[in-house]
């Protein structure tokens, strides 16, 4: 793996933010950190606190596994689990509840991850799930770390990008009412969402001529305007003007038959209109080894596809599979950039990257 970036050559220093304390985020953390193979590729830094994960790790009667701490980034140890103590009080930790407290730690673990991040400090971020309704205070008014993150990073847009081996799905909006989708779908959006997620594939994947699938947002695409004229006048046109800014972008297809038929598999990336449109397809397809994957940052941020799980919390039963693989995405991510960085400094490598590619 190549380790370049801005004249770098440090290795990889991933921070992860731990999510809701009552959840199952620092169960799922440190499954994935107990193989010591993944200290072979990125050195990883919890933001968190001890008392709090070790009160996880009891759950798991795990002895074996500690948590080197530091008090900030520059001192992590690269073959150690770190942790950044990110509070002093004790906190009172309520396996399965949703509460005040586990919104206001995994704010702060995310605020502290995310703020290194942009420092510079790491490069990359792995969030492991909040609750979307205890997290909102006077700092965080978002619909989810997409939201703030693409706020925090001063971004004027952003796309919500699910990932795994076999199927990549962008949705056009994200977490809004079913209601107020349809006023939310233009040309204009349709166009920014499959630009970033063309020059995302490029760049993140190395994929040098992505051709992205676009749903529509009727039952049948709209069957020729019998069920809605949003396909003829918003979507059609929106693809007709990203071919002409040289997106390869087809449809718009049904939703159902096209992923019945597996049809995705033709296409390099999928775009669909809608939180559920995209998502229920793709979990259903990715099953525990899904990544949800923010693009069009100039940060990496990767998460698992699955939520707070408080059914499962304390129980010992979470897979950490979806989280390893946003570990692992990440790392992918970070080195394909460092390496883009090498070679466009670098015009003869560049040159005979091009044509090993073509």
């Amino acid at each position: 793996m190549s380790l370049y970036y801005k004249g770098m050559s440090d290795k990889i220093k991933i921070g992860i933010s731990i999510g809701d304390v009552n959840g199952i985020g620092l169960e799922v953390i440190i499954k994935t950190l107990m193989d010591n193979r993944v200290l072979d590729y990125c050195t990883p830094i919890v933001y968190g606190h001890t008392k709090v994960a070790s009160f996880h790790r009891k759950t798991m009667a795990i002895n074996e596994f500690n948590f080197n701490v530091i008090s900030n980034a520059s001192m992590a140890q690269n073959k150690r689990a770190n942790m950044i103590n990110c509070w002093e009080e004790d906190v009172k930790i309520e396996l399965g509840l949703t509460t005040e407290t586990g919104g206001k730690y995994a704010f702060i673990s995310l605020e502290k991850a995310l703020d290194d991040l942009i420092a510079g400090n790491t490069d990359a971020i792995v969030t492991a799930p909040i609750n979307k309704h205890n997290i909102q205070s006077e700092n965080f008014q978002f619909a989810g770390h997409t939201e703030y993150i693409q706020a925090k990073t001063n971004s004027p847009d952003s796309l919500m990008f699910l990932v795994s081996e076999d199927i990549r799905v962008g949705v056009v909006t994200g977490h809004i009412p079913v209601q107020e989708i349809p006023e939310k779908i233009t040309v204009e959006k349709i166009v920014s969402k499959l630009a970033l997620m063309n020059e995302s594939l490029k760049k993140d994947f190395w994929i040098q001529k992505p051709k992205i699938a676009v749903l529509g947002l009727n039952p049948h695409a709209g069957d020729n305007g019998l069920i809605g004229k949003e396909e003829l006048e918003i979507i059609i046109p929106a693809i007709t003007e990203a071919n002409a800014k040289g997106v390869f972008a087809f449809g718009p297809y049904a939703a159902d038959g096209f992923f019945a038929a597996h049809t995705y598999s033709q296409f390099d990336a999928v775009l669909a209109m809608y939180h559920d449109q995209g998502l229920i397809p793709f979990k259903q397809v990715a099953f525990h080894n899904g990544v949800n994957f923010t693009a069009g940052l100039p940060v990496v941020r990767t998460s698992p596809d699955h939520g707070t799980g408080y059914d499962i919390a304390g129980k010992n039963q979470a897979s950490e599979s979806s989280f390893r693989e946003a570990l692992f995405t990440a790392i992918n991510i970070v080195e394909r950039r460092r390496e883009s960085v090498e070679l466009s400094s670098n015009p003869l490598k560049l040159s005979k990257f091009s044509k090993d590619r073509d």
